[in-house]
């Protein structure tokens, strides 16, 4: 992958960056660790510019973000709220649960959709609350595009200070990324048994 990669952002340049990180939010396995790096390295080859690097950055992964926003905006509430009438006794998940996350990331989906775009892992998924909460497309926009600025200009910046080890900073991220995903999990497993508590 990292030889695809390396191929795609030097012959291509900047839009091969923005293409990578379109395709990096449709499908998480590539990863923006590596891309954003990797065009940080070239940086300091003298091959790309650093602005145009995080511009072009910033642009593929927000264009990449729409398609999960607009899928959770036209599955819609309902639909959801059908399918966990239906399923979500596995999971111990009611309609009534969710629409009071509904209305928790109406009110705090702005700031939810800004810091969720630095944590790896959910940076991707956090499209589609939006659009399932009908969170306006501006709003939208604006806050996801601020959230990755500050991711694409860090991964880009790792990779102009490693240079040729541009490619350490996955590993440094690694840990971290499945140390949140674990709370994520730990967080969700906690709050079904916390509701199964208090509804016997």
């Amino acid at each position: 992958m990292l030889e695809w990669i390396t191929n795609t952002v030097d012959s291509l340049g900047y839009v091969g960056i923005g293409l990578l990180m379109l395709l990096e939010n449709l499908f998480p396995p590539i990863p923006s660790e590596l891309i954003m790096p990797l065009a940080g390295f070239a940086v300091i080859q003298g091959k790309l510019q650093l602005v145009y690097v995080i511009v072009a950055g910033v642009i593929g992964s927000v264009l990449g973000a729409l398609p999960w926003y607009y899928l959770g905006k036209v599955w819609g509430l309902r639909r959801i709220k059908r399918f966990v009438d239906r399923y979500g006794k596995w999971l111990s998940v009611s309609s009534e649960d969710i629409d009071r996350a509904r209305q928790w990331f109406q009110k705090r989906g702005r700031e939810t959709t800004c810091f969720s775009r630095l944590v790896p892992g959910v940076r991707t998924y956090i499209s589609v609350p939006a659009g399932i909460s009908k969170m306006p497309l501006l709003p939208f926009l604006v806050y996801s595009t601020i959230g990755t600025a500050l991711w694409v200009s860090f991964l880009t910046y790792a990779g102009f200070l490693l240079g040729e080890n541009y490619d350490r900073v996955k590993q440094y991220l690694a840990p971290v990324s499945t140390i949140v995903l674990v709370v994520f999990v730990v967080a969700f497993v906690f709050w079904i048994i916390r509701r199964n508590v208090k509804q016997k």
